[in-house]
C-alpha cells in the first residue's frame, strides 16, 4: 500500500464491498477461476491501482464493478446497489448513470468527430441539444481539447484520443471513474498527461477512481495500490 494519503474531501462511504467474489469462464471442457474469493473495499474518493500479470483477474474484476459482467459466486455491492440482481436494461441505465470507463485501446467511433464521441452517452438520457453541448464542451475543456471539437480520431494523437476517451467517460459525471490500462498504448509523455488528468479529477472533482495497471509509475499516482495473483487479491503490503 502507498503512503499517499486519500484527500480530506473523501468520506467514509464504501462506493465498492466486495466480499467473496469468484468468477469461473467455461471454455469447452475446461473451467478456468478468473476470480478466486476476492474480497475489497473501495471508499468514496479513494484513487485505488490494481496490478498483477496478464490473466490475474484485474480487467474481469474492474468490469464486475462495471455490471459488465457477473460473479458466479459471492457478494458485490456498487453504490449501495446490488447491481447483479438488475436485467441487462437496468443494468445498461445504472451503469450509463453512475459508471464511467476508460478502455486502453480508446474505443472511440472512427467516423465521429470528438464531441460527437464525447456526447454519445449523453443521447440515453433527457438533456435537450444546447444541455448535452454544454456538457461536451466542459468535459473537454477538463481535458483541454475544446480546440479539438470537430476533429476525427484519426486526427489526433493517441495521447489526445485518450483524453477524447476519458472525456466521453466523465461527461455525465459519474460517481465512479473506472480505467483499464488507460496509459498502456500512449508513449510517455502522453501517458503522464492522462495520469496527471485522473490525479486532478479525483483530488479537485472528487471522482473516485479505480485504474488497471501493469506500471509502477502509473500506479504511484494512486492513493492505494492493490495486487492481483491468479484470481486472487493478495493482502496489502
Amino acid at each position: 500500500m502507498s503512503t499517499a494519503t486519500v484527500p480530506r474531501t473523501a468520506t467514509q462511504t464504501k462506493v465498492v464491498q466486495a466480499r467473496n467474489v469468484s468468477k469461473v469462464f467455461k471454455r469447452d471442457a475446461f473451467e478456468v477461476k478468473a476470480l478466486d474469493d476476492v474480497s475489497i473495499e473501495i471508499g468514496a474518493g479513494e484513487f485505488l491501482a490494481l496490478m498483477g500479470p496478464s490473466g490475474s483477474g484485474k480487467t474481469t474484476l474492474l468490469n464486475m464493478i462495471a455490471a459488465i459482467d457477473r460473479p458466479t459466486s459471492g457478494e458485490l455491492l456498487v453504490l449501495g446497489d446490488n447491481i447483479f440482481r438488475f436485467s441487462d436494461g437496468q443494468s445498461a441505465r445504472w451503469r450509463n448513470e453512475h459508471i464511467g470507463y476508460v478502455f486502453q485501446t480508446f474505443n472511440l467511433i472512427p467516423v465521429l468527430t470528438a464531441f460527437e464521441n464525447v456526447e454519445l452517452p449523453l443521447l440515453l438520457t433527457k438533456l435537450s441539444a444546447q444541455q448535452r453541448r454544454d456538457h461536451v464542451m466542459t468535459a473537454l475543456k477538463l481535458v483541454g481539447l475544446e480546440d479539438r471539437v470537430n476533429h476525427l480520431p484519426k486526427q489526433l494523437s493517441g495521447g489526445q484520443e485518450q483524453r477524447v476517451a476519458i472525456a466521453r467517460a466523465i461527461v455525465s459525471d459519474p460517481t465512479l471513474l473506472l480505467a483499464d490500462e488507460p496509459t498502456g498504448d500512449l508513449d510517455s509523455h502522453s501517458a503522464t498527461e492522462v495520469l496527471d488528468i485522473l490525479k486532478r479529477l479525483n483530488e479537485d472533482s472528487h471522482k473516485t477512481v479505480v485504474m488497471v495497471t501493469h506500471d509502477p509509475h502509473a500506479a504511484s499516482y494512486a492513493h492505494v495500490t492493490r495486487h492481483l495473483e491468479k484470481g486472487m487479491l493478495l493482502p496489502p503490503a
